[in-house]
């Protein structure tokens, strides 16, 4: 690794878990950008996967403020 990249990657170990995940997903994006759409199109279908089992009692829900506590934690 150079030491360009591995000054990034320094930087980049301080965000915050979110932050991470945010680049990680960019820098994954920048490989195919086509493949956006196929992404969208897969979480789209989770999320209605997700809102039919919430719908049907199988899934229980949790504060924002709970899930990104857990989000901090990691």
């Amino acid at each position: 690794m150079t030491a360009a990249a591995l000054k990034v990657l320094h930087e980049a170990i301080g965000l915050t878990p979110m932050e991470r995940a945010e680049l990680i997903d960019a820098l994954l994006r920048s490989f195919d950008p086509k493949a956006d759409d196929e992404i969208a199109d897969a979480w789209r279908a989770e999320a209605e996967s997700r809102i039919d089992a919430f719908d049907a009692g199988e899934l229980t829900d949790d504060s924002a403020e709970a899930m990104f506590a857990r989000i901090n934690r990691a």
